[in-house]
């Protein structure tokens, strides 16, 4: 099939669009052309890429018209931030596309309540990131129930990979954390350390997205969520981490108002945007109706991206 994909360039692009060549389709990437893979593969040598820029030409109403005019009869979004983006997209590609696949987030349900989260469970979301997403699910699946719209959405969690830092057991993105763990340092974590966090990794999230297309009739007007099986605690987060590195982990705990104190605002925003989510959603729909199971852990994929920051030498041990 000829598949577009938007914003092919990121985590789950890398994985995605060799997944989809290998996988006999014809690949179209749309990117501002800004970025290269994290990860190389030749099979970008048979990907043709468009570069465009989504936040511009949507301001003067060219992008849907463009992206639909490429005639992909699959057409996969990863940056759609916007309900009025996620509008202008299917009103474009509606009666002219076989299946159309969203990036959603396990962020449209706010604060964990009863776990594991299905998909099914009430909308709380909190922040616009979350509050715009969870708005672009609901018209989406709308659409698919009133009009026939052929949507899959697709809920990740803290996407991880080699080539980028990921969300680390404070609940941020700040590398000093796993520098401490690795050499034996004392880490501060937030009130008991009883927060969770709920990794994947790229390529699992990339994998969904081709088994749901590959079940078209089974995916078509529904969510999905992308994460690794098991959610973790800060607490055992870190003494895994710390394990890694033959170290036993020396933490204290602090009241969150004291501990944001020790660290930056921005950090300390994060690590809030975290734990008070403390996402731990379930995987059983993916299994249930695509065959899906996630090949990797939370620690085993938070482990190939700690690999690498060793090897870049942002980890000294």
């Amino acid at each position: 099939m000829r598949v577009v994909v938007i914003g092919g360039s990121g985590h789950i692009g890398t994985y995605l669009i060799p997944r989809l060549v290998g996988a006999g389709h014809e690949v179209i990437n749309v990117s501002r052309g800004k970025r290269e893979p994290y990860t190389p593969h030749g099979a970008w040598q048979q990907v043709t890429t468009v570069v465009a820029d989504r936040e511009a030409e949507e301001a003067d109403g060219s992008f849907g018209r463009r992206i639909a005019e490429l005639d992909g009869e699959v057409v996969i979004d990863l940056i759609c931030f916007k309900e009025d983006s996620a509008r202008k997209i299917a009103d474009a590609l509606a009666g002219r596309v076989r299946h159309f696949l969203h990036c959603g987030t396990i962020w449209v349900h706010g604060p964990s309540a009863q776990v594991p989260t299905t998909e099914t469970a009430r909308r709380a979301p909190f922040g616009e990131y979350g509050i715009q997403k969870a708005a672009i699910e609901a018209h989406l699946l709308d659409r698919a129930q009133r009009d026939g719209f052929p949507v899959t959405i697709i809920h990740p969690g803290h996407i991880t990979g080699p080539g980028w830092v990921p969300v680390n057991p404070a609940g941020n993105v700040n590398p000093e954390v796993f520098q401490k763990l690795a050499e034996g340092s004392e880490v501060a974590l937030p009130n008991l350390g009883m927060e969770t966090v709920q990794h994947v990794h790229a390529d699992d999230v990339a994998r969904l997205f081709v088994d749901a297309m590959a079940s078209r009739s089974a995916a078509v007007g529904e969510s999905f969520h992308s994460v690794a099986a098991t959610a973790l605690t800060l607490r055992g987060f870190a003494e895994a981490v710390a394990g890694w590195f033959g170290r036993q982990a020396r933490l204290t705990f602090l009241p969150w108002e004291e501990w944001r104190g020790t660290v930056s605002e921005f950090d300390a925003q994060l690590t809030y945007d975290h734990i008070l989510h403390s996402p731990h959603c379930s995987m059983e729909k993916a299994e249930r109706l695509l065959g899906h199971r996630p090949r990797y852990t939370s620690l085993e994929a938070v482990s190939e991206a700690v690999d690498w920051l060793v090897r870049a030498g942002t980890i000294k041990p």
